[in-house]
């Protein structure tokens, strides 16, 4: 009893601000003495939910009129919801591993796609169990076998209806059929979860990544819910791929739903962070695999109802590297991890403060060869395509799918606008500025504008000196595609894709 009443008085001491009574915190605790989870409420249990494939403003909390995400809407009028929240690239497997290690993708060893962590790597997990935390990790999993004893427990998702990459082994790539939502598991990993420790959730969706079928929400979205972007033709065959692409955001809604029932459950939702975001942008033409906001910029919301206020908003920026660091500084302990990110811990407490000046990403392989770098803040982008002779093709997926097939048929017929030829367009250039405030579609280049010569200078030398910092680097040689560019099927001559030597990685042409 007086180890809960000494904890009681340093908690207060520590926490002048916090918006319960302090009735509330004493009942809390002393409803678990003589119970070790009395002392696993000390530190805040940590839930990151991954939606794959969903684009920063296709949700309510971010203004999007017509797709039905009230759990997501939820999880904002109850927190708080960051505007300018990068991811630092913009493909699966390399945003998880970036997320997981606190690192640039360059910097992890696994920065195309479907390349796994490489064995020793260190990640944020692994450091939450050193603090005593349980971590769990249900649904996508998209690292790589040796990272998996960094986990307590994983519930792995069936990968079915994506296609299969080659591997080492020289498997071909093959299709196979079309996957649930991948969340199925998450509430069984809360309740499987031990009660006498703090816990980390990895809880990472399926949804809404493609192939897309049909019965995904119940009712479903219509054709004329869909808000179709300037960089898309506005088609029948469009409309209907974006609203198959609502209905598993929608889908994926009710399973954010289901773990905040199971918390309430549980009774220990006011003492756990969930934080909401996407590994990477929705798979359309311009979107996914671009460095576009549809490519990197995520949703972000924050709810932790002791310590976060509800319905704020934030413009401080942040970026994907910075998880690692926050999670590990709520945790409490001290960590061995070394990340390149910052904890934006002091933003959950005011949202008004700033935290970084620009934000990075990075462009690797993902089905198809390209090599690009951008640098954002609130309102300026910069990137640079180093690839200049690559059109920027689409992910093969959404090659596939109904929106590429019309653009397509509309290209041979001449009836694109400028803004839906962008991935057609090669040579690119080779730099791209946008002014994220004037132009949020990013249509036009103000690169050559001299009334940006000044933001364009600030620019390239952040990017310059990011670089520099880093090491990052230009390979000394391409990775070869696996898919067809125009149809988006597998290409069965190229067998092999492994990771090429640090010699060929770091040759004489390799760094910047």
């Amino acid at each position: 009893m007086l180890a809960v009443t000494t904890f009681i008085a340093t908690y207060v001491r520590k926490e002048k601000h916090m918006r319960y009574p302090l009735l509330l915190l004493i009942s809390v605790i002393l409803s678990g003495v003589g119970s070790p989870s009395a002392v696993a409420q000390a530190k805040p249990n940590l839930v990151l939910i991954i939606a794959d494939d969903m684009n920063w403003d296709d949700c309510g909390a971010y203004g999007h009129p017509a797709i039905r995400t009230p759990n997501i809407d939820r999880l904002a009028t109850e927190g708080l919801l960051f505007r300018h929240a990068y991811l630092t690239t913009n493909s699966c497997s390399p945003s998880r591993s970036s997320i997981l290690t606190g690192k640039y993708p360059h910097n992890t060893g696994a920065e195309q796609l479907h390349w796994p962590l490489p064995k020793g790597s260190r990640t944020f997990a692994a450091e939450l169990g050193r603090l005593g935390y349980y971590t769990a990790a249900a649904g996508k999993w998209h690292l790589g076998d040796d990272v998996r004893n960094h986990f307590s427990r994983i519930y792995e998702a069936s990968t079915a209806g994506f296609v299969l990459p080659s591997g080492e082994d020289g498997v071909p790539p093959k299709m196979i059929a079309a996957q649930p939502s991948g969340c199925e598991d998450w509430e069984q990993a809360l309740e499987d979860r031990p009660r006498d420790k703090p816990f980390f959730m990895w809880l990472a969706a399926l949804d809404p990544h493609r192939e897309y079928k049909d019965g995904a929400l119940d009712p479903p979205h219509s054709a004329e819910d869909v808000i179709v972007p300037p960089h898309l033709p506005d088609t029948a065959d469009v409309r209907e791929d974006l609203r198959l692409y609502y209905d598993e955001i929608g889908r994926l809604d009710m399973y954010v739903g289901k773990v905040l029932a199971k918390l309430d459950e549980q009774k220990v939702a006011d003492n756990t962070l969930i934080l909401f975001i996407s590994d990477n942008g929705r798979p359309f033409p311009r979107d996914k695999t671009s460095l576009y906001d549809g490519g990197i910029r995520t949703p972000w919301i924050v709810r932790w109802p002791w310590k976060i206020k509800p319905a704020q908003t934030t413009d401080a920026l942040v970026s994907a590297v910075d998880i690692a660091p926050t999670f590990l500084e709520l945790a409490g302990g001290a960590s061995a991890l070394t990340t390149e990110g910052m904890s934006f811990t002091k933003v959950l407490h005011d949202p008004g403060s700033t935290l970084r000046e620009y934000a990075f990403g990075e462009d690797h392989w993902h089905d198809y060869e390209d090599h690009a770098r951008c640098v954002t803040t609130q309102r300026y982008k910069l990137i640079r395509n180093d690839y200049r002779d690559l059109a920027a093709t689409p992910s093969a997926d959404a090659g596939r799918g109904l929106s590429w097939q019309d653009m397509l048929k509309l290209k041979r017929a001449d009836q694109l606008t400028k803004a839906q030829q962008a991935c057609f367009l090669a040579p690119r250039p080779a730099w791209e500025l946008y002014d994220l405030q004037r132009d949020p579609g990013e249509l036009q280049n103000r690169i050559d504008d001299p009334a940006y010569n000044s933001v364009r200078e600030r620019l390239t030398g952040a990017l310059a000196k990011w670089t520099d910092k880093t090491g990052d680097f230009l390979p000394s040689r391409r990775t070869p595609d696996e898919f067809d560019r125009i149809t988006g099927e597998p290409d069965h001559s190229v067998r092999v894709r492994p990771r090429p030597s640090k010699l060929q990685m770091f040759g004489t042409n390799g760094k910047y």
